[in-house]
């Protein structure tokens, strides 16, 4: 689907509020950037639709709280990606303590998150207009849509690949 704009210009119309809370999950294409409208605990979220990492497709990730954040986990390299701000997650620990406890720490933003509002029963997205090029920028417009065929394409062959070994 894609997006229509609402009368200021600045939002892009993404569905019906009650559509989009049954789907849980949407790929809207708004000003050619694919942007994924999450529906999670009462709460709309909208973020580029492919990972900063290697441009898995969000849509299917997990979602969890992971350090007081819900994040969703890319499901091809399991990066974890805060909803809200678009943080990418790591967990570490600092050698220099006597006995080292895991915790989660951020790599700042890497996905680019979008606002989010609603309006008698419409929801819209504006678009990011942060200058700051985020690693998620890479996978957007028809640059990415090559890289992710790509990608595509080298999985495919690997996995016919490993099927024709497996057979002799």
């Amino acid at each position: 689907m894609e997006g229509k704009k609402d009368a200021r210009g600045e939002a892009h119309f993404v569905g019906m509020r009650e559509e989009l809370i049954e789907a849980k999950r949407s790929v809207r294409t708004l000003a050619g950037r694919d942007v994924l409208v999450i529906y999670h605990l009462e709460t709309f979220y909208a973020m580029d639709s492919y990972c900063y990492h290697e441009a898995g497709a969000l849509q299917t990730g997990d979602i969890e709280e992971l350090g007081g954040k819900l994040c969703i986990i890319c499901p091809n390299h399991k990066y974890k990606i805060t909803l809200a701000e678009g943080e990418g997650l790591y967990k570490d620990t600092d050698p220099m303590e006597k006995s080292p406890v895991a915790v989660w720490l951020s790599k700042g933003p890497k996905q680019r998150v979008h606002s989010i509002t609603e309006a008698n029963g419409e929801v819209y997205v504006k678009l990011s207009e942060d200058p700051q090029r985020l690693d998620s920028d890479f996978y957007q417009g028809e640059r990415g849509k090559v890289h992710r065929a790509n990608v595509e394409e080298a999985k495919a062959a690997k996995a016919a690949k490993a099927l024709q070994k497996k057979k002799s």
